[in-house]
């Protein structure tokens, strides 16, 4: 992480804004901290990612709400090109201040220049390469993908600098930390799956009981999480997940429940709830 934040502050000077992306299912837990303060020096224009896979409505909220709090917001869908031709013209016109003032000096007229941040696995190389139309990025489905710096030429008007994705060393609350390994940005090395899974399921039961429910035909009730893990025996009994002695296997119970919602397969599901008092 240390490296990766220091490539990106020595880089800043060099571009006119900043592209932060942010996983539309958790809009407020894949916003690093650490990095807010570092960028705040260049316009920011804020992309809720996989929009696909969030519920419509609370993302329209959470646009309002970064909207209200100074900082332009879009949602799109990179992985298939949906809502990409916004990106440059909302960029373009936060950065035109810059580019008039280079011009005002008398300075040779250049390309816009963006930085484009984001945490692992939130899509950053699918956004570039859905924008230059053509494969320039590394693209997987874990996080770590990208590791170094990488200048894109979108066209003659217009550039990217890609940089790694970065995770901040501690997180404060327990459940950004959930929510940040059910999406995909903590590699499934580092923790318990079974675990997460009743923890997801513990927060599915609160955020989204009616998806849980008509996914998995359980009644989405669940007080604490022996609660909930109870209800991911069921499901994975539903599943057939049996092994010896007729005991479900609820890490693999887990693993289907966690990469099912990763799919969009339980539902169009966000996470984070918007701030009561900008709910519109």
């Amino acid at each position: 992480m240390v490296k990766a934040k220091k490539l990106i502050r020595q880089n800043l000077s060099l571009v006119d804004v900043v592209i932060e992306l942010v996983d539309a299912r958790i809009p407020l837990s894949s916003r690093n901290p650490d990095m807010q303060t570092l960028l705040s020096s260049r316009p920011r224009l804020l992309v809720l990612n996989k929009d696909d896979l969030a519920a419509p409505d609370k993302t329209r909220a959470w646009c309002a709400y970064f909207r209200d709090q100074g900082t332009p917001a879009i949602a799109l869908n990179s992985a298939i090109g949906k809502g990409m031709g916004q990106v440059i013209t909302i960029a373009s016109a936060l950065a035109e201040n810059k580019m008039e003032n280079l011009r005002s000096r008398g300075r040779r007229e250049r390309a816009i220049r963006a930085m484009v941040v984001g945490i692992p696995n939130v899509g950053k190389s699918a956004f570039i390469n859905s924008l230059t139309k053509r494969s320039v990025a590394l693209v997987g489905n874990k996080p770590g993908v990208t590791r170094g710096k990488q200048w894109i030429r979108i066209s003659n008007e217009f550039e990217l600098l890609d940089t790694p994705g970065i995770l901040w060393p501690k997180f404060e609350d327990p459940e950004v930390g959930l929510k940040l390994a059910v999406t995909g940005a903590v590699s499934d090395l580092v923790y318990d799956l079974e675990e997460v899974g009743v923890r997801l399921i513990s927060l599915l039961t609160r955020v989204a009981p009616e998806a849980l429910q008509s996914r998995y035909q359980v009644n989405p009730v669940a007080r604490d999480e022996v609660e909930a893990y109870e209800l991911l025996k069921e499901i994975g009994r539903r599943r057939g997940f049996l092994q010896a002695g007729n005991q479900v296997n609820t890490v693999k119970a887990a693993y289907m429940i966690i990469q099912e919602f990763r799919d969009g397969k339980i539902g169009r599901i966000t996470l984070d709830e918007v701030p009561s008092s900008s709910r519109r």
